[in-house]
């Protein structure tokens, strides 16, 4: 049922480093997207994908983890992730990705929370040094990482507790992620 994926579709930030995405597996994902609405149909995005341990290690330190969690500087080694799809806008196509990316992104995190994998999108992203460590052509805005794996962690959802919207962590290492209600949000 689409809502149990939705639900379990949370953002994973410690994975199963031994457990391998392939690169056909990256595909697929990005096979969803392609498929995806499109603004306009024009379909500006393109993807790097990532599952060698090389390229991982490159883009694994131009990336933030968890702002409301600022004692935790992202998973250790292990944790980390076996892959990433880096979602790029080609300037040369579209002056604006629109919101091609949001649709994107879900897509692809639902097709991989469906094969079993957890992801994790990352906005926060020192994009200069991520373009010069891989080459990336001026053309290309970095829009988004994804991380994924093998989920290494309890995801949990509750519901706002005295207005706070923060996720946190519990005494046994579940990540804990604050949902308002469908009341709350919807006028």
């Amino acid at each position: 049922m689409l809502k149990d994926l939705v639900k379990a579709n949370r953002s994973y930030r410690r994975f199963h480093e031994d457990v391998p995405v392939d690169s056909n597996k990256l595909r697929e994902l990005v096979d969803l997207a392609r498929l995806s609405a499109s603004a306009r149909n024009v379909q500006p995005l393109k993807y790097i994908l990532s599952h060698d341990p090389e390229k991982n290690a490159a883009i694994f330190p131009q990336l933030a983890w968890a702002g409301d969690l600022p004692d935790w500087p992202g998973p250790a080694e292990g944790e980390r992730p076996a892959a990433y799809i880096i979602i790029l806008h080609d300037t040369e196509i579209s002056q604006s990705p629109g919101c091609d990316h949001g649709i994107a992104l879900q897509s692809i995190r639902l097709g991989a929370m469906e094969q079993g994998f957890g992801s994790c999108p990352i906005g926060s992203i020192n994009r200069k040094e991520l373009r010069k460590a891989l080459a990336i052509p001026k053309r290309y805005e970095i829009l988004l990482v994804i991380a994924l794996g093998r989920p290494g962690e309890t995801v949990v959802i509750d519901p706002v507790t005295e207005g706070s919207i923060k996720y946190w962590r519990d005494d046994q290492d579940r990540h804990h992620v604050p949902k308002r209600s469908l009341d709350e949000i919807i006028l």
